[in-house]
């Protein structure tokens, strides 16, 4: 029989706790509902009556009638006090959520330290504490925090902490690697025997201080842990919490575990870069599983041999979590590379036509002279599909012309005009932007809107640009990468000129083409006589 896992999410608690991420409380509904989709079991919504946003989150997550429980983040109650009286506990209470997460100290360094009481003292703030929440008939989950580093100081007394709090109750008693400093082999023995005394069922709560919150969820997993903690990117405070994108795959698909149902599992990329949207974080493209480049192959021979079997080069099939195979074209790559890209388009390519070599003489050239696709997958299908003859304009651009502005009074404006044709009717539209490149979107944009409603769905996401020719100075050619993204998926581009503008407006233009793909062969599709995706003059 599958042993099952419980998954404790975190990201709208400990995930807001990174640097760099701050959630609405119409952006935690949302991320609640992404999470209930791909399965998890707890949603921590965050801390009851801390903050604004959280009272909202905790008061609209009644209504969204989840299967997933949404649970409170709170503390003890504070020392020398009485539960029932405690505020924190209160406010756990009237939040209506299912579940509570009480913290509490385990290594007796912090409770002299840091609580400044007694041992006894703090064994009473944990018993008194989960006892209530269970009185009044919430389900209870105790976070020992510090554990391991409790237990190889003292560990009678954080056995004790836990002994105490399964007397009292609780559901759940998670260890915790607060300062994730602790070694996967320490976790395993240290769990071991946890497992062997401790009769409630037993969670993990790692950091990634040093890059092994996965590893060590493994390992807690292994010794008898039946709840992980963690978030979606592993998101948290300093260098992280352990990564829910990493541990539900390799529990379930590399150990048989039972963590969430398989269909489910295939959302956990889509999953992933959503939240990264919402939270406005940039999806790390070496992130295992989930990112961009966990499944893509560059060297020829690489290729040539996924070509006959995938198994050759892919730890398990892309699909089983929602990702994709990706080929990568660049100046390295062989024939294989340019070939398998094609198919992956339903293109008619062998490796004796003229227009495959021709193809591959193009891309080389290109990278010859600076350009990069294997960064940039939109505008090398765009290329490709540009060969096979399917292309046709959406637009011809006449001019544009942009304006920066700056006084001693006046931050910088930059403001945009953008002169085009859609079939016969021109367009000329202005528009401003926080740099000259956005003002040049927002532009081209509001020309095309008209035409193209679902153009204003997309956004960009990511902006590079790298000098190719230091030696040049100032007159080298520029690369410009950019990613654009909407609430499904993203993709880039690139441009190159000796013109950092040009360059930034060709990119641009091949991430409005590409967004527009799946519109216009819909369009096209209804009306055979419409043109195909394309541009003049780019």
């Amino acid at each position: 029989m599958t042993t099952q896992i419980s998954i404790f999410d975190t990201t709208l608690r400990d995930g807001t706790q990174s640097e760099g991420i701050s959630l609405s409380a119409e952006d935690k509904i949302k991320i609640a509902q992404k999470l209930d989709q791909l399965g998890v079991h707890y949603i921590e919504g965050g801390i009851p009556g801390s903050n604004t946003k959280d009272i909202e989150f905790f008061q609209r997550a009644k209504q969204l009638n989840l299967k997933a429980k949404i649970t409170a983040f709170g503390f003890t109650r504070r020392k020398d006090s009485v539960a029932e009286h405690d505020p924190n506990l209160h406010r756990i209470l009237e939040s209506g959520a299912a579940a509570a997460a009480i913290v509490g100290k385990s290594w007796d360094f912090h409770v002299h330290t840091a609580l400044q009481t007694s041992l006894e003292e703090n064994l009473a703030m944990i018993y008194d504490s989960i006892r209530y929440l269970k009185q009044q008939g919430i389900e209870a989950i105790f976070d020992a925090e510090h554990f391991f580093d409790g237990y190889k100081n003292n560990p009678e007394y954080a056995l004790a902490v836990l002994k105490k709090t399964a007397e009292a109750g609780a559901d759940w008693i998670t260890l915790c690697d607060t300062n994730g400093g602790t070694l996967p082999g320490e976790v395993h023995d240290i769990v071991t025997r946890v497992v062997q005394e401790i009769q409630s069922p037993i969670g993990i709560h790692t950091h990634n201080d040093c890059e092994l919150a996965v590893a060590n969820s493994l390992a807690a997993v292994n010794a008898g842990a039946r709840q992980v903690q963690g978030t979606i990117n592993g998101y948290g405070e300093r260098c992280g919490n352990a990564n829910l994108c990493s541990i539900i795959p390799n529990l379930q698909v590399k150990q048989n575990y039972s963590c969430i149902s398989d269909e489910q599992l295939t959302l956990l990329t889509g999953s992933a870069r959503y939240i990264s949207e919402i939270a406005n974080v940039h999806m790390p493209v070496f992130q295992p599983y989930v990112g961009n480049a966990a499944f893509a192959h560059k060297g020829g021979i690489h290729v040539s041999a996924i070509m006959k079997d995938a198994k050759t080069y892919e730890h398990i099939r892309p699909e089983l979590v929602g990702n994709k195979q990706r080929v990568l074209v660049s100046e390295l790559a062989g024939q294989s590379n340019v070939m398998l890209k094609a198919q992956e388009l339903n293109l008619d390519m062998n490796s004796n036509s003229e227009k495959t070599k021709e193809i591959i003489d193009r891309i080389k050239s290109l990278e010859h002279h600076g350009y990069q696709f294997e960064g940039a997958d939109a505008s090398l299908e765009l290329l490709l599909r540009d060969a096979f003859g399917q292309t046709e304009e959406i637009f011809t651009l006449e001019s544009f012309k942009l304006f920066v502005e700056k006084n001693a009074n006046q931050a910088v404006v930059s403001e945009a005009f953008v002169k085009i044709k859609v079939g016969e009717e021109k367009i000329y539209t202005a528009a401003e932007g926080n740099g000259p490149v956005n003002a040049l979107d927002n532009a081209l944009r509001k020309a095309l809107v008209q035409y193209y409603p679902n153009i204003m769905n997309m956004h960009l996401a990511d902006y590079k640009v790298r000098v190719i020719d230091e030696k040049d100075a100032t007159a080298a050619k520029v690369r410009v990468l950019i990613e654009s993204a909407n609430t499904d998926h993203s993709w880039s581009t690139v441009g190159v000129s000796p013109n950092l503008i040009e360059a930034s407006w060709e990119a641009l233009v091949d991430s409005i083409r590409y967004a527009l793909l799946g519109q216009v062969k819909q369009e096209i599709a209804a009306e055979p006589t419409f043109g195909k995706i394309g541009i003049i003059n780019h």
